[in-house]
């Protein structure tokens, strides 16, 4: 019997990584099994990490004008001095989905966020990108091309707008702009983190690549913390969220309150 369950656990790892891995180890711990179910485990926790490389590599919204951003990144963004509420409508749904923005933590990226649903950039985009399998991670949307590859482009300039890297590390006064927690050398972990109904900044390999395009964390997601900027949570409609389809679109997004805290760039 012992013999079989290694086995089983390397088959399932396979499609299940990341369900199993916490499993696994409980069953090994209660029922002291043979060193086989260890090397199960072991190459189950392997697989995990792998998982989690390839699932933070998707978050990348692949612009080739994002790759190399950074010279051009925008510098004169809005900010969100404080906090604001977002209603987002799906045509897929009779109830909205309410997000609460952190403008107090994430003054630019909150701030970026807000003034394109201003400007109604977000209505009738869909969402391009939705993962659930092996288990519960992202609902992405917010590209105009609607393929992953797309931003906002500023109006009569041509060139898509993109803003820096924003993580707020706990215990500090201000954010991290540019560089990610650990290129930082910050040990600490980011004040605002992937908890499931985070809503968050898809970028590409470049920190200060974020245009428009954003996520919900349709779980927790620790291992994306340090890397990615959160901006906000749900705090109302996540079984709207949790039942997002890749395809379906926004009908509409509006600032519901707070944005007077909206502060226009100078």
């Amino acid at each position: 019997m012992w013999l079989k369950i290694p086995k089983f656990l390397l088959a399932l790892s396979l499609t299940g990584v990341l369900m199993l891995s916490a499993c696994s180890a409980n069953r090994v711990a209660s029922n002291s099994l043979d060193s086989g179910i260890a090397d199960a485990n072991q190459v189950i926790k392997n697989q995990k990490t792998e998982v989690s490389k390839e699932k933070s590599a998707t978050l990348a919204s692949a612009s080739a004008n994002s790759v190399e951003s950074t010279p051009n990144m925008t510098t004169n963004i809005s900010k969100l001095q404080g906090k604001a509420t977002v209603e987002m409508k799906l045509e897929s749904a009779s109830k909205p989905i309410i997000i609460e923005l952190d403008g107090e933590n994430a003054p630019i990226t909150a701030g970026n966020f807000v003034d394109l649903v201003q400007k109604g950039f977000y209505n009738s985009l869909i969402f391009h990108r939705v993962i659930r399998d092996p288990s519960p991670f992202v609902a992405q949307g917010g590209d105009p091309k609607g393929n992953g590859t797309g931003g906002f482009i500023e109006e009569g300039t041509n060139r898509e707008r993109t803003i820096p890297l924003e993580i707020k590390p706990q215990g500090a006064d201000e954010p991290i702009y540019s560089k990610t927690l650990k290129s930082a050398g910050v040990n600490k972990p980011p004040l605002l983190q992937h908890k499931q109904g985070a809503i968050a900044m898809a970028r590409s390999a470049s920190p200060d690549s974020a245009s428009s395009q954003f996520y919900f964390a349709l779980a927790d997601l620790g291992f994306l913390d340090g890397d990615y900027a959160v901006f906000g949570y749900v705090t109302d409609g996540m079984d709207v969220v949790n039942n997002i389809k890749q395809g379906d679109r926004i009908e509409s997004a509006k600032v519901t309150e707070g944005v007077e805290n909206l502060k226009a760039a100078s």
